[in-house]
């Protein structure tokens, strides 16, 4: 049994603390947000993220966040990615050197270009930094539903004990030390899904859908490979896997709020209404800055971008990308072989 301190209440964040408390490990979610701590203690439910979804008594809730990270096996960091270096910030100090973290959140900082497994491992510097991605809605881990992950890190045994901790009959986990690549792929592809709802809001079909999905990954992979990371890493779970349920899924918010986009809210307006923290927008900065600084091409991203900051129409943006489609040479080097 290994005791685990999960670092944020949110939907992410208390699906992996049933999982893992009903894997035997002994579990406390932590969070500053009393009003939220005190709800999940006396409904042993997340009313508002996770409805229907019931948490065992074994699971522990508090507000003392300083107070649950020493003595733990393992901290996940279940922040979303806007405050996960403020968080690591502020509890720096209280984190034991050496400690285990495994990071659950996916975006990259637009201002420095970082992933969130390198602002943990700058702001808490003695931490052993392993990433946990892949296709994986809260709603579908909450309900027991089949998934499979992956976790990325910097040696093999720490993969190997991660894996054997959140691994379940119904949570399968894969192992890489392509952290690069993982983490770019669940960043990036919230990028997509606002291009890919945004095509549904616009009342777009299933075709454009595909092709954005499709030259979705190529854009990725391109960017990916470029900055170091493994082409591999993009055509397995944390790449086109995520990429697709991201894009497709009525759970996903960054598919929603490019969903409302297209059906004409603005960029506010759609993160308003969805009510939780839409990745993709703030990823899709650091996307484009990333692809300009390694000299690759990213349309879709770049349109992303456009439509998101620029005021750009969403309908000229996918029609504009749907004709550059059609221009693309598909995999000339066929040709050459």
């Amino acid at each position: 049994m290994a005791k685990i301190s999960i670092i944020g209440a949110g939907s992410w964040g208390t699906a992996l603390g049933l999982l893992l408390c009903n894997n035997g490990h002994d579990v406390t979610i932590c969070s500053e947000n009393e009003k939220e701590i005190e709800s999940l203690k006396e409904h042993r439910e997340h009313l508002t993220k996770l409805p229907g979804v019931k948490l065992p008594d074994e699971m522990k809730f508090t507000c003392d966040v300083r107070g649950s990270l020493s003595g733990q096996d393992i901290l996940v960091m279940a922040k979303a990615s806007p405050y996960v270096r403020t968080t690591c910030k502020k509890y720096a100090a209280d984190i034991p050197d050496g400690q285990l973290i495994v990071n659950v959140a996916k975006g990259v900082e637009a201002d420095t270009l970082m992933t969130m497994s390198q602002i943990i491992e700058e702001e808490v510097p003695g931490a052993n930094v392993v990433v946990l991605s892949g296709p994986s809605h809260a709603e579908e881990v909450g309900r027991g539903l089949p998934t499979t992950i992956v976790v990325g890190a910097h040696d093999r045994e720490s993969a190997l004990y991660v894996q054997n901790v959140f691994m379940s009959p119904v949570f399968r986990v894969y192992t890489s030390p392509d952290i690069t690549g993982i983490e770019l792929g669940g960043a990036l592809k919230n990028v997509i899904a606002l291009a890919a709802g945004t095509a549904d809001g616009l009342g777009y079909g299933d075709n454009t859908k595909a092709a954005l999905i499709t030259r979705g990954i190529a854009e990725i992979a391109r960017l990916g490979t470029a900055m170091g990371a493994h082409a591999e890493t993009f055509y397995g779970l944390s790449g086109i896997g995520d990429l697709i349920v991201t894009c497709a899924s009525v759970h996903s918010r960054n598919r929603k709020a490019g969903y409302l986009i297209g059906q004409g809210r603005t960029m506010q307006q759609a993160m308003d209404e969805v009510q939780m923290i839409v990745e993709g927008v703030y990823s899709a900065k650091a996307g484009l800055t990333l692809s300009k600084k390694f000299g690759i091409e990213t349309p879709i991203i770049q349109a992303v971008n456009q439509v998101l900051f620029e005021n750009k129409n969403p309908k000229q943006a996918v029609d504009e990308l749907m004709q550059r489609m059609k221009k693309d040479e598909l995999a000339p080097d066929l040709w050459e072989r």
